[in-house]
């Protein structure tokens, strides 16, 4: 599974052991932000918790300190089923938390949504990919990848957000 674009040199590789929780693995290049693949739950500094409980609506905690200004994608459930890529059109179900507040914004739960990539926010763009069906994924979007400073609707301007997103389909 590729995350970069480009001929990025990986700059540091990190295998993290969390105590009967599961194994994961850190990537980072020079020209991209961190990704973490894990096969259960597993929280870095300031990140929010994520359940792991594949087919519940996910439970989200607050997250603390600062907000990451790179993409932050972690896979909470890694899944067995077809790869998204970027110009799939994906059905998903996502929670959508603010960074700052805590609280959340938004639930697709138990409704499911569908959407070509190319037509998210460029948050998803980036962090969808490479996500199998049956995943869980926790995607800290900063605003320059959402919606900036004009916001939408619940979202307040220059907004950091955090999605946490099941894929249920790929076409």
């Amino acid at each position: 599974m590729n995350f970069f674009k480009g001929k990025g040199a990986v700059v540091a590789v990190a295998i993290l052991l969390a105590a009967g929780i599961g194994v994961g693995v850190v990537w980072h290049s020079s020209n991209s932000s961190p990704k973490t693949s894990t096969g259960g739950l597993m929280t870095a500094a300031g990140l929010p918790s994520v359940s792991a409980n594949a087919g519940a609506a996910p439970v989200i905690g607050a997250p603390s300190g600062t907000a990451p200004v790179s993409l932050v994608s972690k896979d909470i459930i890694v899944g067995t089923g077809q790869t998204a890529l970027s110009t799939s059109t994906v059905t998903a179900q996502y929670v959508l938390m603010s960074w700052k507040s805590g609280k959340v914004l938004q639930s697709s739960w138990p409704s499911g949504f569908t959407a070509p990539l190319t037509g998210v926010i460029p948050g998803w763009q980036q962090g969808l990919p490479g996500m199998k069906v049956g995943g869980r994924r926790l995607l800290v979007i900063p605003p320059a990848l959402a919606y900036g400073p004009a916001g939408s609707g619940p979202i307040g301007p220059n907004e950091t957000l955090i999605f946490v997103v099941d894929l249920l389909a790929v076409k």
